[in-house]
């Protein structure tokens, strides 16, 4: 039962991410000739296309891929209640599943900068390599206003750590919001 679960939590969660990062690529404009970019876009067309007739754009918003990534939220959840052998619990799998988004979306978020900052101190510099361009793009619409605010002291950047102090502040709010809707 515990592989099981494992196994299906990783397909869930792995298909989330990729369905997660189309949407923050799409909706910081990056760049969709980058070779992860067209990695994303051909792994999530299959679902997003069709249920682009029912949800189209809203300005930079992917209507259909945000209600992808809770579909596969909520089914995740479904199927893991199933397998515990609870009965459907149609409102505690909507709440769960839309929790698991943001909560994904955060993880994401968290891993892409650390990776940012990690990979800034073996650059040689920005542009030259196109998952660090990517990176970059992705980045800095959270790292930028945070710089203006402290600014670099003595070279060194605070604005990773400030966002991961902020990322791991709001997952934590998170846990206490959903423990207070679901007692659990």
């Amino acid at each position: 039962m515990d592989l099981m679960t494992f196994l299906i939590t990783i397909a869930f969660d792995l298909y989330l991410t990729v369905v997660i990062l189309r949407i923050w690529l799409q909706v910081v404009r990056a760049d969709f000739y980058n070779p992860l970019s067209q990695f994303v876009v051909k792994v999530t067309n299959p679902l997003v296309l069709p249920l682009r007739h029912l949800f189209p754009m809203a300005g930079n918003w992917d209507i259909a891929t945000i209600v992808l990534a809770l579909i596969i939220s909520i089914a995740k959840s479904m199927v893991l209640i199933a397998i515990a052998g609870i009965g459907v619990l149609w409102f505690e799998s909507i709440v769960v599943g839309s929790f698991n988004v943001l909560h994904q979306f955060l993880e994401l978020l968290f891993w892409v900068v650390i990776i940012r900052a990690l990979l800034s101190w073996f650059s040689q510099g920005p542009g030259r390599n196109p998952m660090e361009v990517l990176l970059i793009q992705l980045t800095e619409p959270i790292l930028s206003p945070i710089r203006r605010i402290i600014p670099p002291i003595g070279g060194l950047d605070l604005s990773v750590l400030v966002a991961i102090i902020g990322i791991q502040a709001v997952q934590i709010l998170l846990g206490m919001l959903r423990r207070a809707i679901l007692g659990f």
